[in-house]
C-alpha cells in the first residue's frame, strides 16, 4: 500500500492543478496581479463552473489525506 501512495498523490496533484487552471476568474493576466479595475462582480457558479469548483475542493482534500497517510505510513 505504501508503494502506491506516492503514485496516487502524484495523480491527484496533476488533476488538482488542471482543475485550478480551468477555473476562470479574471479577464486578463493583469487581474492575477491585482489589476483589472474595480466594480467587477462575480455571480454564482453554475453548470460546469460549479462542478470544477467542487472537484477542486474534493481533490484538495484527497491530496491532504493522502499526504498525511504517506507521512504516517513511511
Amino acid at each position: 500500500m505504501k508503494d502506491f501512495l506516492p503514485l496516487i498523490q502524484l495523480i491527484i496533484s496533476i488533476c488538482l492543478i488542471v482543475c485550478i487552471l480551468l477555473q476562470q476568474r479574471g479577464t486578463a493576466l493583469g487581474s492575477a496581479f491585482g489589476g483589472g479595475g474595480g466594480g467587477e462582480f462575480y455571480g454564482t457558479r453554475r453548470g460546469i463552473q460549479e462542478k470544477i469548483f467542487w472537484a477542486t475542493v474534493i481533490l484538495g482534500s484527497l491530496f491532504i489525506i493522502v499526504a498525511l497517510l504517506n507521512l504516517l505510513l513511511n
